[in-house]
């Protein structure tokens, strides 16, 4: 049977989107880093400086924790994305097929962090955290099954950081990450007419990147952090196995697809009003513009495969937050934020039902000793509706259009030692 140049490049351009569906962050990334600010919708993330997880947000904000500090957290984040056609066309007179069910998968991301003095002024912290992931799944026979069906990619984030505090109103931090995607991709494959195969990409890289910000305590009560966390090229190496209906293989080539995935800045702030109330707020932009094009070349040859513009655009979240302290032991926690998202209609595909979202957050956190901490939180995203115009006829893919309902729910739990 053969296999053509272009049934190739058309699949190997969607099986290299290394992409998570519905995201809790916009795009596919994850803002989950810990259960304490997850009460707070992450508002203040660069400020706050509660725990070891600053280093992570910030930094710097290591300085304004005491001695040692352990932080393990885990998040339940499940995802809905659910389509509904309204003139989609299938490929090459196949079935239409349904609507692909709730393509939102269950995902459990962990956090560790650790920091310690190395001298009065200085400290030394790791992180070990996933800033982009998650998994979506397609019923099977969906309508966009020549789009999508799979898509599950797992990060792991290695994060060793320093903070100085220059002086009584000053810290200063910095991190390198050392970080490795894995990523499985599948989608159907029309191979001829009733010739529906299936192709399976499978690929990871490891690379560098790096962190860093500023913490001023501007007044007793008030903190004001500045963080800034670098960009990331992968370039992704992998296999691309096509097979048809009986498990014949088709074409087992391998390919490379370089992705740079956002760099970011945040702006944040502390407030204590007094002995029982916190406010705390946060601006941050990401640079998700960065991300222009998926460029598919083929391993061996060096050629270009495919070339897919993907156009998308820089956002902004803001989000204001508040904590209630009942006592020394019991604190309550509320945020509330926007998430821009940075796919425009036009761009849109099965991979990515992404848009714009309103999270709603409350949490707690229960002290049962002094060196030892419980946090809970959780969060409803409200997400816009979005459309989708995915016209890939000419590239035996058909075209999907309809609508997505989406909306995500995550709960968050942490635990924080002092030593």
């Amino acid at each position: 049977m053969k296999f053509s140049r272009t049934k190739l490049s058309g699949l190997v351009a969607g099986a290299l989107l290394v992409v998570s569906g519905t995201a809790a962050a916009s795009g596919f990334a994850l803002i989950e880093q810990s259960a304490s600010g997850m009460g707070n919708a992450f508002a203040g993330g660069a400020a706050s400086a509660e725990d070891a997880s600053t280093v992570f947000f910030n930094p710097a904000g290591m300085a304004n924790v005491k001695g040692r500090q352990l932080v393990v957290a885990l998040h339940a984040i499940k995802p809905s994305a659910k389509f509904s056609n309204t003139a989609s066309v299938a490929v090459g007179g196949e079935p239409l097929g349904g609507n692909g069910g709730d393509a939102g998968s269950m995902a459990y991301v962990p956090n560790f962090y650790y920091l310690m003095d190395v001298n009065p002024q200085m400290k030394f912290g790791l992180g070990i955290n996933a800033p982009f992931g998650l998994k979506t799944e397609y019923e099977a026979g969906w309508a966009g099954r020549w789009q999508a069906m799979k898509s599950e990619v797992q990060t792991v984030n290695v994060n060793p950081s320093l903070s100085y505090q220059m002086n009584d109103m000053v810290a200063l931090g910095l991190g390198f990450s050392y970080q490795q995607i894995d990523a499985e991709l599948t989608n159907s494959q029309y191979l001829g007419p009733a010739t529906e195969g299936k192709a399976k990409m499978s690929g990871n890289d490891h690379t560098w990147g790096y962190n860093f910000g500023v913490l001023f305590q501007v007044s007793p009560d008030s903190r004001v952090g500045l963080a800034y966390r670098s960009s990331i090229d992968y370039k992704l190496s992998g296999d691309l196995l096509v097979t048809t209906p009986t498990g014949a293989v088709v074409t087992n080539p391998t390919v490379n697809a370089e992705i740079k995935v956002p760099d970011s800045l945040s702006l944040s702030g502390f407030k204590a009003i007094d002995s029982k109330w916190d406010v705390m707020g946060d601006i941050t932009w990401t640079g998700w513009s960065k991300f222009k094009e998926l460029r598919v070349v083929s391993s061996v040859s060096g050629a270009t495969l495919m070339l897919v513009n993907e156009n998308w655009k820089d956002t902004y979240r803001f989000s204001v937050g508040a904590n209630h302290h009942y006592n020394e032991q019991w604190t309550a926690r509320v945020g509330l934020a926007f998430d821009q998202g940075p796919v425009d209609d036009k761009y849109r595909t099965a991979r990515i039902p992404d848009n714009d979202r309103t999270w709603l957050s409350v949490g707690g956190q229960y002290k049962p000793s002094k060196e030892s901490a419980v946090d809970l939180g959780y969060s409803h995203l409200f997400v816009k509706d979005s459309s989708i115009a995915d016209m890939q006829a000419a590239a035996n893919k058909g075209d999907l259009v309809g609508n997505y309902k989406n909306s995500v729910d995550i709960l968050s739990v942490q635990y924080t030692h002092s030593f």
